[in-house]
This record gives structure tokens, C-alpha cells and sequence, in this order.
């Protein structure tokens, strides 16, 4: 939907150096976590597409365009009821209220911020993928829980009849 959205759009925008794209992924379009693969690889799609527009649009000189990438953590809408992350970090890194992400990404958007992770603490993920050894990510994932926080949100799915991101062997 991005891809023909932005499609529509862009042309005009183009042609009056003006106007906002913002795109909303996730966190785990920045840093994945396992059972969701599906889902992160679509985030991590629309964080790559994001990320080439931007370029495009800075490449052609277009400073009237402006760019958002919006990545929040867990937003409490119940889509990812029973993931759980270790309880020690869950107290600072608790699922976000709706209306709180919308306020931050608004925002976003009218300081021209190119990239707002929700709440800025995701951030430090984001660069420790970056600038640390794989070795060193995956021992903080697990120490916080991240490693297998999907787990509980999978059994909750199978109670409720739903599908699940496993597959049967």
C-alpha cells in the first residue's frame, strides 16, 4: 500500500518541492526478535523503502519534501496481547498507550524529524545492532527477554484458536 500510495503522491510533490511522507514500520523493522519473521520482514521492508525514498529525494534536491520514519515499540492495541519481555525491563519498557505514539510521531512530523523511535529508549537497540558484534546483541536480547518475548503471545494465540507464527511440525 506504501509503494502505490507514495506512487499517487510523489509526482506533485515533486513538482511543488513540497509536502510529508511518513511511514509507519515497528521497532522490529530496526531489530528483529524470533517467531515473528513475517512481520519484521515487512517492517524491515518498509524501513528499506522509506530509507531509498529519502535518499531519492535528497539526491534530486528536493529539501521541500520531507521524510518521517516512525518505529514504536509494542502499542497497546491488543495485537500482540501476551508478549512478554523480561519483568525487570518491562517496568521501563512497558507496552505504549495509542494516543501517546499518534502525539509523538505528530510531533515528528511538524519538526521535520526524519526518524523518532517511540520511546526514545528503543533507540539504543537500534545503534547496538549497529555498532556492536552479533554475539553482543544476542546476549543483551536474551538478558532482557527480547530473545523469546514472543513465546507467551504465541501460546496465547493457540488458546484462542488463532493462527500462529509457528508452524506444525
Amino acid at each position: 500500500m506504501a509503494f502505490k500510495t507514495v506512487k499517487a503522491f510523489l509526482p506533485q510533490m515533486k513538482d511543488k518541492n513540497h509536502g510529508h511522507i511518513i511511514t509507519i514500520a515497528s521497532v522490529l523493522g530496526l531489530f528483529s526478535t524470533a517467531c515473528v519473521e513475517d512481520y519484521c520482514a515487512s517492517k524491515f521492508a518498509a524501513v528499506g523503502f522509506h530509507e531509498s525514498l529519502a535518499h531519492e529525494l535528497l539526491t534530486e534536491d528536493l529539501d521541500g519534501v520531507k521524510t518521517t520514519l516512525v518505529c514504536p515499540y509494542i502499542v497497546d492495541t491488543g495485537m500482540f496481547e501476551g508478549c512478554r519481555i523480561r519483568e525487570e525491563v518491562a517496568l521501563i519498557l512497558p507496552p505504549l498507550e495509542p494516543l501517546y505514539c499518534v502525539q509523538q510521531a505528530m510531533n515528528a512530523i511538524l519538526i521535520d524529524q526524519p526518524l523518532v523511535c517511540i520511546p526514545r529508549l528503543t533507540y539504543l537497540p537500534f545503534l547496538a545492532r549497529a555498532l556492536l558484534p552479533w554475539e553482543s546483541n544476542a546476549v543483551t536480547y536474551r538478558f532482557m527477554g527480547s530473545d523469546n518475548c514472543m513465546y507467551p503471545f504465541i501460546e496465547t494465540m493457540k488458546k484462542r484458536g488463532g493462527n500462529s507464527p509457528l508452524k506444525a511440525d
